[in-house]
């Protein structure tokens, strides 16, 4: 099966082949203006500490190569950059040929149709990604200072890096990670986790069969304070610091079997010092074959073998990416179904936060899942989920990090609506991700009764915005979606015309619409400003009320209704939500509100509607919310009217709710 086409992300929207044709014609090098060679692509919150220079591979030696002796996990030396979980993550990728090859395209040199362009793919958020740079790499005296490889005229791994800084923004953005987001990134492959203090006995035999299927894996040691990040513990390990794990292998030592694995410390040195480390004396009671084929590379490389049980010991975490969702603790490979869709959380409507928050929680985002099918050797449904927050490291230099994020799943009542506070309040989740992490991607497998559930993805704390995108991972084909899926259809109302070009009848409307503001203003204001503590309404919630036009733009006898009947009906349901009488409700009520007022909206639409009304402290008051009310109940209206004529014909155009929503 050939893979699937990466899209061009070039700011032009050209491709490599088309930018490295151009240059080759104009008999130019390649200059990439979407990452330039300033110190803005180094750092974005400091200066940069030396005069580096920005030099092509040619101006550094004389016979530079893209790739020397093949691609190998030896080639991966960190520079001054912090982003050891990346390198990690490559010397696995050196470990796969054919993924290497995707994302280290091997169609390009130094010789051969030399541009000074290179390309590489990676997978973001459910998509392929080409990415092109140019080969000019940041050097201090002649020598790269970011990663680079042993040989000092290969240039592979340090051109995939700086397609990885372009990717997210700086080079700086790269600092500090897990291991697991690039690994994602260079396969689409789905994460899991495991503690080594907690893991199954059989942990050995789950991570040899993740290297046998061609998982990619990383380790490392957790800190307690910051103070301990990269820091050497006397048996040459490094506490924070993300290693690869290379190989697992079982040897005959003196009449036992021993569990072997090899770990890659991507400084390229820095070695476990203790059993099975390159010269400790176990080595010298195997088989001579067996010594001479696990160490054939003995030398101060970074990497080194150590005991399974010392492993465990020394180390915390494992990070294993899987090909596929196939489960690593039998030996049945699956044809896995995929679900995805996206979404966000936004503060004052969708981003309600845990269920610490309950008040708050039951606005996340909602989405259903059933599973119908069985697996083909059990009565179960087994099912991965995983839980991706977007962008978060382009939008670093705006000061913004990873959310701490997770996710619960419920039974699912029979109704197909949002499901309101009540609900979350009397009903235990079913399932949930065993902790809330400032992770990029939250995954974990279940295995669930046949049935209808409810999956809520949130950020810890309410308040806090992301975009975030889910991957569902089952046997057998799942039916899911986003609930509150109504789509409302509107027509695209005339613009006014501008005061100096109205007609005479225009002029006529003005003057009665000044009019019946007055009217309207004062009557409503007498009517609830006994009952709500607010300052009166302003003239644009007047406008609103009265300029209930149809489409051929005929004042509606409606507004008179809504003069008459309405105030003491919305009143009413403002109260039941303005529970300590201050005049305001929070926006998060707005689609409890809305129900009520017999309006059912989707996601996008709410979110819109709570940016627009809500304040800084995610409250309507009751000017807003009549505002906000009547306009979607002339929009609603306009739908019921064109429904006539255009029955499923018309889809709801945010562009054209937006006017709706702004003050005229």
């Amino acid at each position: 099966m050939n893979p699937i086409q990466a899209e061009i992300t070039q700011s032009d929207g050209k491709s490599f082949e088309q930018l490295r044709r151009e240059c080759l014609q104009k008999g130019v090098l390649f200059e990439d203006p979407d990452f330039p060679a300033k110190d803005s692509s180094l750092f974005f919150s400091e200066s940069v500490p030396v005069n580096v220079e920005w030099k092509r591979p040619k101006e550094i030696c004389s016979d530079p190569k893209f790739i020397v002796g093949g691609a190998d996990r030896t080639d991966i030396c960190q520079g001054q950059l912090g982003d050891c979980w990346l390198l990690a993550a490559i010397a696995s990728l050196t470990l796969k040929p054919e993924t290497m090859a995707r994302v280290v395209p091997p169609d390009q040199e130094f010789d051969h149709r030399y541009a000074g362009i290179f390309h590489f793919q990676f997978w973001q958020h459910n998509r392929w990604l080409e990415v092109v740079v140019d080969d000019r790499l940041p050097t201090v005296r002649n020598k790269l200072i970011m990663l680079h490889s042993a040989s000092y005229n290969e240039f592979w791994s340090a051109l995939m890096e700086k397609a990885y800084a372009k990717l997210n923004g700086s080079y700086e953005a790269l600092k500090g990670g897990s291991t697991m987001e690039a690994m994602e990134d260079f396969t689409g492959g789905v994460g899991e986790m495991y503690e080594t203090k907690n893991a199954p006995g059989n942990l050995f035999s789950i991570m040899k069969k993740a290297l046998d299927r061609g998982s990619m894996m990383g380790c490392s040691i957790d800190i307690t304070s910051s103070a301990e990040s990269e820091a050497k513990t006397t048996t040459g390990l490094v506490k924070g610091h993300a290693y690869s794990i290379t190989g697992m292998e079982e040897v005959n030592y003196r009449g036992q079997t021993v569990q072997l694995i090899r770990i890659r410390n991507p400084w390229g040195q820095v070695e476990w010092n203790g059993p099975w480390s390159d010269n400790s004396r176990e080595w010298n009671y195997i088989d001579k074959s067996e010594q001479i084929r696990l160490q054939q590379n003995s030398t101060d490389d970074g990497e080194f073998w150590m005991q399974f049980e010392d492993f465990k010991r020394n180390y915390d975490k494992v990070e294993i990416c899987n090909m596929t969702a196939d489960s690593l603790t039998d030996d049945v490979k699956h044809q896995w179904e995929v679900s995805m869709f996206e979404g966000n959380w936004i503060r004052g409507s969708t981003a309600g936060g845990c269920r610490n928050y309950i008040d708050t929680f039951w606005t996340n985002p909602q989405f259903k899942l059933q599973l119908e099918d069985t697996d083909d050797d059990d009565d179960v449904c087994s099912v991965v989920i995983a839980l991706m927050q977007k962008n978060r490291r382009k939008l670093r230099k705006e000061g913004l990090d990873l959310e701490t994020i997770g996710f619960a799943v419920y039974k699912a009542p029979e109704e197909e609506d949002h499901l309101g506070k009540d609900f979350f309040r009397y009903n235990p989740s079913t399932a949930r991700s065993k902790t809330y992490i400032n992770m990029r991607e939250v995954s974990e497998r279940f295995t669930l009764p046949p049935g209808k559930y409810l999956l809520v993805p949130t950020t810890f704390q309410p308040h806090h915005e992301a975009d975030f995108l889910i991957r569902i991972f089952s046997e057998k084909k799942a039916g899911s979606g986003l609930l509150v899926l109504m789509l409302c259809c509107l027509h695209q109302p005339p613009m006014p015309s501008a005061p100096e070009e109205e007609s005479s009848e225009e002029k006529g409307l003005r003057r009665l619409f000044d009019q019946l503001a007055g009217d309207v203003r004062k009557q409503l204001f007498n009517t609830i400003r006994k009952e709500i503590k607010f300052e009166g309404l302003s003239l644009s919630t007047c406008h609103s009320i009265i300029n209930l036009m149809d489409v051929s733009f005929q004042l509606r006898l409606f507004a008179v209704q809504v003069v008459k009947n309405e105030p003491v009906l919305l009143q009413m349901l403002f109260l039941s939500f303005d529970t300590d009488r201050s005049g305001k409700m929070s926006s998060y009520e707005l689609r409890s509100v809305l129900s009520a007022a017999g309006m059912r909206l989707n996601n996008q639409l709410l979110q819109l509607i709570g940016l627009r009304f809500a304040d800084e402290n995610y409250e309507i008051d009751f000017d807003d919310y009549l505002t906000c009310i009547v306009r979607l109940e002339n929009m609603f209206r306009t739908f019921q009217a064109l429904d006539k004529f255009k029955r499923g014909r018309v889809r709801m155009n945010m562009m054209q709710v937006k006017p709706l929503l702004h003050h005229t």
